[in-house]
């Protein structure tokens, strides 16, 4: 643990959030999970500047001062790691061994990507806009390139004029080295991936963008058109995760027990939770906390009157959102080892 948080890597820093220790809407500083591809980059607000170029008609450059002195705007997201619940791949996976805490839900300030690409004047026939890290490194991956790589992840026009936020403050606080400083993207109902941190450039391009974590990483098998395409990771998907109880916990007979975690989605709001003390042969209903708020968790419970007699019970949690699409039960081998919401039992052992 270092901090409260579990260490899965050290090279580069890669720690997650206990999920059992979820106790409310917003993931504190402190607690959210934290992901570097590449050693954090030390970055001074007095030598940082962020570029806007590429197929613009206007390209200009931003200092750290010029950022914050712009019109900004707060928002509630939930950022969720596509690797997250990854140790729980049978047979097992390369990659970080993420348990459930690769995701966390903040208050996030900053300046819409909008008003920058408007500022430049987007020519005609762009099509996409590339954002870069100052984070870079070797990798290993065939086809293997040589030398270093910074961070780069690109977005289609539409969804970048949408809602991306570039963010310079994370629960009213000044952003940590570790969550992106100066400046992060944030890409609402998006998987994390691509709400690129320590941002330096922003590219607006009038071709499809096909770097290494486009393509050869962070990508899955799309087989909505006549043939199975490699396609780019993008929206959440729906899931719920139940924080409490633990897997293998014990819990009193005879007594009221808080079943309780969080349910999000990046296709629609969470406008259903259901519990299964059986392995999934019969449903209860949850009761959802708070009001939605777009593109963060909700929260939800359950209050379990547990049987007298000891016994083990299977618990699982599936989640619903508004656009009818459920959590579902089996994993598609499609998403290679990403994008991972199947049902997730937990075991638990009544005395």
């Amino acid at each position: 643990m270092s901090g409260g948080l579990i260490v899965r890597e050290k090279e580069p820093l890669n720690l997650e959030m206990p999920f059992s220790s979820l106790d409310g809407f917003i993931t504190p500083d402190e607690s959210f999970y934290v992901r570097c591809h590449f050693p954090i980059p030390e970055i001074s607000p007095e030598n940082w500047s962020l570029k806007i170029e590429g197929e613009v008609d206007a390209p200009f450059e931003l200092s750290y001062d010029e950022l914050l002195g712009m019109e900004s705007r707060t928002i509630a997201a939930t950022l969720e790691c596509a690797g997250n619940n990854r140790i729980f791949l049978e047979p097992k996976v390369k990659g970080v061994q993420w348990g459930l805490g690769a995701v966390g839900n903040a208050s996030w300030t900053g300046v819409p990507l909008s008003a920058l690409l408007d500022r430049a004047k987007i020519k005609a026939g762009a099509i996409e806009v590339i954002l870069e890290g100052a984070d870079e490194g070797e990798v290993d991956k065939s086809p293997k390139l040589t030398g270093k790589i910074s961070f780069c992840r690109s977005l289609p026009l539409r969804k970048a004029r949408a809602d991306v936020l570039l963010a310079y403050q994370m629960n009213g606080e000044k952003l940590s080295a570790n969550h992106g400083f100066p400046l992060r993207a944030i890409v609402p109902g998006w998987y994390a991936m691509a709400s690129v941190k320590w941002l330096r450039r922003i590219i607006v391009t009038n071709k499809p963008f096909n770097g290494f974590y486009q393509s050869l990483d962070y990508s899955y098998w799309d087989r909505s058109g006549p043939l199975p395409t490699l396609a780019p990771l993008a929206e959440q998907q729906t899931k719920a995760e139940i924080a409490r109880p633990e897997n293998g916990e014990t819990i009193p007979a005879n007594s009221t027990y808080r079943i309780h975690g969080a349910a999000w989605s990046g296709t629609g709001d969470i406008t259903r939770v259901e519990i299964s003390l059986d392995s999934g042969a019969n449903w209860r209903e949850a009761k959802l906390l708070g009001e939605p708020v777009k593109n963060a968790w909700r929260l939800w419970e359950y209050e379990w009157q547990t049987p007298a007699n000891p016994a083990r019970h299977t618990i699982v949690a599936r989640a619903t959102d508004s656009r009818g699409v459920v959590q579902p039960v089996e994993r598609s081998a499609d998403r290679g080892t990403y994008m991972i919401n199947h049902l997730l039992p937990v075991s638990v052992e009544i005395r």
